[in-house]
């Protein structure tokens, strides 16, 4: 079975130290190209480490400017 693992590596300490990062609308056209049932792997370490993505890792952030607090 065809795996897609998607090799990353830290770039920086904080968000704002990140050049580039893909939208959710260009990730969601990149992974059209896949089945749907393909599975999705990080690698972490030069390949040395992998983690799975799961709904519940993802979190939303809003920033620190709400004014609504």
């Amino acid at each position: 079975m065809k795996k897609l693992i998607c090799s990353t590596f830290r770039e920086g300490y904080g968000i704002d130290q990140i050049r580039r990062t893909m939208t959710a609308g260009e990730l969601i056209n990149f992974l059209a190209q896949y089945d749907e049932d393909t599975p999705v792997y990080l690698s972490f370490d030069n390949g040395y480490t992998y983690g799975g993505i799961t709904e519940g890792r993802f979190e939303e952030d809003y920033g620190e400017d709400d004014d609504d607090e």
